[in-house]
């Protein structure tokens, strides 16, 4: 059962929307739902919308340890007349329940529960069946995984996937290889055990630096230092690297935005407000390539991990392929991007 929409901690015109999913071991389990209609001129309401986006809806889903909170984001695909839907996964940001366990999940494909909700609450059919609008996906890294392997189990559901630094791979494939079995097990025996944390806080830091201002989030729902990390959900997220590297089979053009460059957070440095300090970005291009028959892959210069929260010049950039990639893909005409447009 959904809830009514109401206004969302963003502010104006973001609106969230409860999305009730039943009950597990821990409890009441939901997902939110936060969406930003395009808005339409008195001339457009009698006339038609003629912006190119405007038959499109937009679906976003976040990344590990994250929730959204995107605006200028939301604000690109609303300038382009689309409507652009967010989803907090259960057990994340908005949904997050007292006594949960954030972020825990067992099998990455629960999560097409969340998204058949979400799709129902657009107006669409839950298994994503094409409709009279068109569907865009948008993950960012883990949420780019999920949603890879939703496209390739919905076939023709999705007019396009476009995925923010996905994570596809575990670092290299044979390291995967290696640590699989060994997850497996103690998620087995042990699925709530935790990992020691590695995360010294140098990727929200990077953030911070890199947006010249500080970041508007919730450290409840996004903390410092990312979350637990369970072997039960490891095992989980392997599994899904597994079906990348056994090949997918997305039917929708896929474009993949990733920083040109990666670096290992060892040590603060000033390299890390310029460089993907999360995922070997190599790595996560090569595996690309075996999500389908039409894949893009744009490489950004000075980028972080989440393209978009990159310095303004990288981001700027991140901006401007996405939208000849989104024209070229969905659109007829381009709007003019003047840099800084999307801060």
């Amino acid at each position: 059962m959904a809830h009514d929409w109401v206004a969302d901690v963003l502010g104006d015109p973001f609106e969230q929307l409860t999305l009730d999913l039943g009950e597990d071991s821990e409890g009441p389990v939901v997902a939110t739902l936060v969406r930003s209609l395009a808005r339409h001129s008195v001339f457009a309401n009698l006339l038609g919308d003629r912006r190119p986006l405007h038959d499109v809806d937009v679906l976003y889903v976040h990344g590990w340890s994250d929730y959204f909170f995107q605006r200028s984001l939301a604000r690109y695909w609303n300038d382009r007349g689309a409507d652009f839907y967010a989803l907090d996964l259960r057990k994340y940001g908005r949904s997050i329940r007292p006594g949960q366990t954030p972020g825990y999940i067992a099998d990455l494909t629960t999560y097409d529960e969340d998204i058949a909700a979400a799709l129902i609450a657009m107006g669409r059919l839950g298994d994503g069946a094409p409709t009279g609008r068109r569907l865009v996906l948008i993950g960012h890294s883990t949420g780019g995984l999920t949603l890879s392997i939703w496209a390739s189990n919905h076939p023709d559901a999705a007019a396009a996937l476009i995925l923010n630094s996905p994570w596809l791979e575990f670092q290299l494939g044979v390291v995967r290889g290696a640590v699989a079995p060994v997850v497996e097990l103690q998620s087995r025996l042990r699925p709530l055990g935790t990992l020691p944390q590695v995360d010294m806080g140098f990727y929200a830091r990077a953030q911070r630096e890199a947006a010249g201002r500080e970041l508007d989030v919730n450290p409840e729902w996004r903390p410092e230092q990312t979350m637990a990390v369970h072997h039960g959900w490891l095992a989980a997220i392997l599994a899904g690297h597994a079906k990348v590297a056994a090949g997918l089979h997305v039917s929708a053009p896929v474009c993949v935005l990733l920083s040109q460059k990666s670096a290992v957070p060892a040590r603060w440095s000033d390299e890390l407000t310029r460089t993907d300090s999360v995922l070997v970005v190599d790595d996560i291009a090569r595996a690309a390539l075996k999500l389908g028959d039409s894949v893009t892959i744009e490489r950004i210069p000075g980028a972080l991990h989440d393209v978009f929260l990159s310095r303004p010049e990288a981001r700027d950039t991140a901006y401007e392929r996405m939208d000849r990639w989104v024209m070229g893909s969905l659109g007829t005409s381009r709007l003019p991007l003047a840099p800084g447009t999307y801060d």
